[in-house]
């Protein structure tokens, strides 16, 4: 499955959403319920919350084909194939995991393990690491999403992508192997889109952390 189908599927999705409205009524409870380490400044929490969601599952794709090019640019496409191989796996050939997750609310369950799985990769890895490729607030939507989607089903999810990147990666080799090539590729403006969309995704609907990883660092 490639970028672009996910795409199509996302919009599909989309579209019946706007039609049905079922996702966003269930964000409605949830926004009710949202974890302390949020602030949602908007007149329609449940709105805002939707607005954040769709832009998250929307970006994926997005991800994926970056991550791509980057890997090819820096002759090191082979070594991401498996990574880039899981992530659109989890749209063609979704887990039992996901059974009765449908809709909106299934791509957002498929999006966060394409994210997850890239953040796990990027801390598994001392070049990712010391590049700073990876903004604090990708960390905070994953949290938020961590909560939206609920325990203990995303700690299901967590721990499944744990697996899954220790059977990619294979052994402890992957956390020394030099990939600056794959960095010096991402610094440039192939992966300055996407810095950008994270820095501002929370914001942008609204949504705030009472704690902030960025002042942490």
């Amino acid at each position: 499955m490639t970028p672009e189908s996910i795409t199509q599927i996302i919009a599909q999705a989309v579209a019946q959403e706007s039609a049905r409205g079922q996702f966003q009524q269930e964000l409605r409870t949830r926004a009710e319920a949202l974890h302390g380490l949020f602030r949602v400044e908007a007149e329609d929490p449940a709105g805002a919350l939707y607005g954040f969601a769709r832009e998250y599952v929307e970006m994926t794709p997005g991800l994926i084909h970056c991550v791509r090019i980057c890997a090819e640019r820096a002759g090191v496409g082979a070594l991401f194939h498996p990574f880039l191989r899981t992530a659109t796996g989890y749209f063609a050939h979704p887990s039992v995991l996901l059974a009765g997750y449908e809709g909106l609310e299934g791509l957002l369950v498929k999006a966060y393990q394409c994210h997850r799985l890239m953040e796990e990769m990027y801390e598994n890895n001392r070049s990712f690491r010391n590049s700073n490729l990876l903004e604090p607030e990708a960390t905070e939507a994953n949290l938020l999403v961590h909560h939206l989607i609920g325990e203990p089903f995303a700690n299901e999810l967590d721990q499944a992508i744990l697996v899954t990147v220790r059977q990619i990666v294979g052994s402890g080799d992957y956390y020394d192997l030099d990939l600056a090539p794959f960095v010096a590729q991402a610094s440039d403006e192939a992966w300055q889109w996407m810095r950008e969309y994270w820095t501002n995704l929370l914001a942008r609907n609204g949504i705030h952390f009472r704690f902030s990883f960025r002042s942490a660092l």
